[in-house]
């Protein structure tokens, strides 16, 4: 299909221009373009598919930046992207040096603020329309999406609860496509069923409104003061209207795909001098009959044949987290106790398995990582033996109940982090950079970092058989043949493996770190020295008993993690060994946030690599600008 209407658009407000039929022709050329690119480079297609229509609506009343957008998490932005200068780039989204597959405000000044994670649009929403009433900029309007998924994080009802106390005028957009990555979980799923399925609630709220017009005295004052008035009317005689109880006009539901509706209902909820919740109904991966049938597998998928939706590059090998999935199950069928839980991601942490083989000892919570950590502690304190798989980056969300409610009362909860390290495609909101540094200063807490997949499934075993809190990390992918060990051991807690014994220096990698402290010492061999190499294991408690023989027997200790330096496994070793008279260097993630990109091509330019490493062995500075 030409692409002449899009051709046309530079800047969002060239929508206002055209016609609706020229609208809904738009939408098909921006559907065929986001087909096209992540097709050959991959992306999060599903979402951003299922949003077209409700983006050219947007676009085609509001003036960015005047008026703010807020995508939350911003796997539906594609469109935006396109709409807002960045069409020609496009092809290279999620691709080192291109631009990033979620919004980000250095990329442009339609991009209000940069995302990645859930439930946070409408906070941002009300911050940004309260900055403006303060400033005396009140011309604008605030408009937030946020889809049903994302609606489930505690941390949007506070802002809900927020707005509606201070009536704030600004417009929220429920994106109601049944799913987050998978399909949606809770009462508040069924609540929105129900407005989305039950054809007689809509026929009520008509006739209602048209009743109220018949009321003599009332229904022509109603009309005159505007829609909110008519709205509250209709939630007083309504049962279970969520939304307006909590302060809101709601309008719903409209047919997300349908651009006159999604019109017609903004310019309605633009003009009420209140909240306005619009809920539109939409189809996940709407337009491509591949995505709509299958939406989980091509929320974030990689290149794939536009004809029949097949991956181009299959992965080889069984990857950590499918280790770790068949590790759990096994370890469950040998102990009831073992419940698991996940956060909206059972597919991707690898519970899939765990959830067909012991379906009513598992748990999808939703996105609600900090509410998934005070489940486990209940579970924990009623005597189960809970395992909560949760992404490196999210887990972040559950810090303060990590501290007060899983560390201070010694519960036996088992954190297994994965996509520890850098992710690639998906950038710094998704980078696991920070783990290690934030599980290591929690106290009573045992974490294990494993180079393989056979010390992850030992590592599971061992985390079960404790008494008191356990994290083991591990990364995404990184695909080799499955060794699966006939018994399962329990590791001796805070015992590193010596893997090759050498001296002068010490190379002491903790998970990825081994595979490049091994690396980096069969270059130094050849250069004629013999590094000592060590596997950690445990980042806490430390091999003390080792470290202190290393540090005697060797000039020079080299630690590498794929974590942050500040406050990571590298500090660890430093602070104890500090006074022993041995040089330590450290390598890993630098202060700063990575950029996204191929993880080998990122690992590079923070000097992440054997080359780098074999370096500090021979004692040459050389690409040693991000070791501390």
């Amino acid at each position: 299909m030409a692409d002449d209407l899009l051709s046309r658009v530079t800047d969002p407000a060239d929508l206002h221009q055209f016609s609706e039929p020229e609208l809904n022709l738009l939408a098909d050329e921006i559907r065929t373009l986001i087909l096209d690119c992540v097709s050959e480079v991959g992306g999060h297609l599903a979402a951003s598919l299922g949003t077209v229509e409700l983006t050219v609506a947007l676009h085609s009343l509001l003036r960015s930046p005047r008026d703010k957008v807020v995508w939350d998490v911003g796997h539906q932005c594609y469109a935006h992207k396109i709409l807002t200068g960045r069409r020609d780039c496009f092809a290279g989204i999620r691709q080192y040096g291109g631009i990033s597959g979620f919004p980000c405000r250095a990329e442009s000044e339609h991009d209000v603020i940069g995302t990645g994670h859930a439930s946070t649009s409408i906070g941002y929403g009300l911050g940004l329309a309260e900055a403006a009433r303060l400033a005396g900029h009140q011309d604008g309007t605030v408009v937030c999406v946020i889809g049903d998924g994302a609606l489930t994080g505690g941390v949007a009802f506070e802002a809900l609860n927020n707005i509606g106390h201070m009536r704030t005028p600004m417009v929220v957009i429920l994106n109601d496509n049944q799913m987050s990555i998978r399909p949606n979980v809770g009462a508040l799923q069924l609540y929105l069923n129900r407005l989305r399925l039950d054809p007689t609630l809509t026929r009520l709220r008509e006739d209602i409104e048209r009743g109220v017009a018949r009321i003599p005295g009332i229904g022509e004052k109603a009309y005159a003061l505007g829609k909110d008035v008519k709205e509250s009317m209709k939630a007083l005689i309504i049962p279970g209207m969520l939304f307006e109880e909590m302060g809101f006009a709601y309008l719903g539901v409209i047919d997300g795909h349908d651009i006159k509706a999604v019109r017609e209902a903004l310019r309605q909820a633009i003009e009420t001098p209140r909240p306005v919740l619009v809920h539109v109904r939409t189809i996940k991966g709407r337009g491509y009959e591949p995505a709509e049938a299958r939406p989980e597998q091509f929320h974030g998928t990689g290149p794939f044949h536009i004809g029949n939706g097949e991956r181009k590059r299959a992965s080889a090998g069984t990857t950590f987290t499918e280790a770790f999935g068949d590790a759990l199950v096994r370890l469950a069928e040998q102990d009831e106790r073992v419940v698991a839980i996940t956060a909206a991601m059972a597919q991707g942490t690898g519970l899939d398995r765990f959830e067909e083989r012991f379906p009513d000892r598992f748990y999808d919570v939703g996105i609600a990582e900090e509410h998934a950590a005070v489940f486990a502690a209940g579970l924990a304190l009623g005597g189960r033996r809970p395992v909560v798989a949760i992404y490196s980056t999210f887990l972040q969300r559950a810090f303060d109940m990590l501290v007060q409610d899983v560390g201070l009362q010694q519960l036996p909860i088992v954190f297994a982090v994965d996509r520890a390290g850098l992710v690639g495609d998906d950038g710094p909101t998704h980078h696991g950079a920070f783990d290690l540094s934030y599980l290591r200063l929690i106290p009573n807490m045992t974490i294990m970092a494993p180079s393989s997949h056979v010390e992850l499934q030992h590592m599971l075993r061992t985390a079960l058989a404790l008494d008191g809190p356990a994290a083991l990390r591990y990364p995404r992918g990184l695909a080799a043949a499955f060794d699966r060990p006939e018994q399962l051991e329990v590791l001796e807690v805070g015992r590193g493996v010596v893997l090759q014994e050498g001296r002068d220096v010490a190379l002491i990698g903790a998970g990825t770190g081994v595979g490049i402290a091994l690396a980096a010492a069969e270059r130094a061999r050849a250069a004629g020295l013999h590094p000592t190499v060590v596997d950690a294991r445990f980042v806490k408690p430390l091999d003390t008993a080792l470290l202190d023989e290393l540090a005697k027997s060797h000039g020079r200790l080299v630690t590498i993690e794929e974590n942050a330096l500040a406050g990571g496994f590298g500090s660890a070793v430093l602070e104890h060994v500090a006074g022993h008279g041995v040089e330590v260097v450290r390598f890993g993630i630098p202060d700063a946030f990575v950029p996204h990109g191929d993880r080998e091509r990122l690992l590079d330019d923070i000097g992440l690599t054997p080359e780098a490493v074999a370096a500090a062995v021979t004692g040459s500075r050389v690409g040693l600008a991000h070791a501390g």
